[in-house]
């Protein structure tokens, strides 16, 4: 795994996430108590053993520099090798902002070929799962593909969820011979991680290719047109996926934590996840406090009741207060007599004593963060 690059792009910005990406990539969206939604694409490379990088920024990624930080937490901050934040930049060759995957890849090239590793692993960052990618390589090698795309296939899934995603065909030797992308009509229930593995040269001869003719979305200007041209396979993924892309998702993900089997599935799998570490307190209870069915972080101050609810860190939920099926996130207060169900609270919110918010599985109320409600 020490001849495997890790590149993850985190430019993916998805206006379903309204007000939560306002001021911070998707990457950086706090999840399931204490962790950002990059902490486990991130683990998953190191639990796997790649210990090479890179993290192609776009926009809004102040928040994500500040949790990564060094890289220290993931044991990236070494002198081979590391953690390699790679924000966008003016140059005569480069505007600053990118016409997609393929021109993001282009601009960072530098990067990748001083790279001694002769392989890559390419992951967007909007995906919730626990992979060891040690596996999907030596399938990868042992198959002589060219390219290979870790899919899931997910039988339940709803036509409107499936058509939010790049769907894949396969046929009995794992060979994916059809691609759909946000279908209207879905053909396929095997959903694309968005996650490839490939030889360095090839990609490099594939990246400078497609810019040499204007082409830029790296799904439908690399597979697809290549499927005939390349072997391309697909790797099956057998485990919890979530996929952040709309508030009902990042809703629904988050409280499918509170499943003990997903739960494990997704943090006992393959290793620890890491995160950025925060010194605080242990949570704290009142006389009269009540918690079922919840995750509550390190720092909070409970006083009421919380049922089925995920806290973050340093939330505080005052006498007689009722919060259920809900995402607090961290440093909001919650004050005397409030109720709230289905609701997400952004970071650093206030809600005042005896207000009543109330939303559904499918339409949570959403606060923003700094805000007085």
């Amino acid at each position: 795994m020490r001849d495997t690059l890790g590149i993850i792009y985190t430019g993916e910005s998805n206006v379903n996430l309204q007000e939560l990406t306002l001021h911070r990539s998707v990457a950086a969206l706090p999840f399931a108590g204490r962790y950002r939604v990059i902490d486990f694409i991130l683990s998953n490379m190191i639990n796997s053993g790649i210990i090479n990088v890179g993290i192609i920024t776009q926009n809004n990624y102040h928040s994500l520099m500040d949790h990564l930080d060094s890289g220290k937490m993931w044991d990236l901050d070494r002198k081979n090798g590391g953690l390699f934040i790679l924000p966008p930049y003016v140059s005569h060759d480069n505007t600053g902002w990118y016409r997609g995957e393929i021109d993001a890849f282009r601009s960072n090239m530098s990067y990748i070929r001083r790279s001694p590793q002769n392989y890559i692993v390419i992951s967007g960052s909007s995906m919730v799962c626990s992979l060891n990618f040690e596996q999907a390589i030596e399938f990868h090698k042992e198959n002589k593909a060219d390219i290979t795309i870790v899919y899931k296939e997910d039988k339940d899934a709803s036509v409107e969820d499936l058509s939010r995603h790049t769907l894949i065909k396969t046929d009995e030797n794992n060979r994916i011979w059809d691609i759909e992308v946000n279908p209207n009509v879905p053909e396929s229930d095997k959903i694309s991680m968005e996650m490839y593995i490939i030889d360095k040269k090839m990609f490099e001869y594939l990246i400078e290719e497609s810019v040499a003719r204007g082409r830029y979305d790296f799904s439908k200007d690399i597979l697809i047109r290549n499927l005939k041209k390349l072997k391309i396979l697909g790797y099956e993924y057998k485990g919890y996926l979530a996929k952040i892309d709309s508030i009902p998702s990042y809703f629904k993900n988050n409280l499918e934590m509170l499943n003990l089997e997903n739960f494990r599935d997704l943090f006992d799998k393959i290793g620890p996840v890491y995160t950025k570490v925060k010194d605080e307190v242990p949570a704290r209870y009142g006389k009269n406090a009540s918690s079922i069915n919840s995750l509550v972080a390190d720092g909070c101050i409970i006083e009421g009741v919380v049922e089925n609810s995920i806290l973050f860190r340093g939330v505080k939920v005052g006498k007689d207060a009722f919060v259920k099926d809900s995402i607090i996130m961290q440093d909001t207060e919650i004050q005397e007599r409030v109720i709230l169900d289905h609701v997400i609270l952004d970071k650093n919110v206030i809600i005042r004593k005896g207000k009543r918010l109330m939303g559904q599985d499918k339409f949570p109320v959403l606060i923003r963060k700094h805000s007085v409600v």
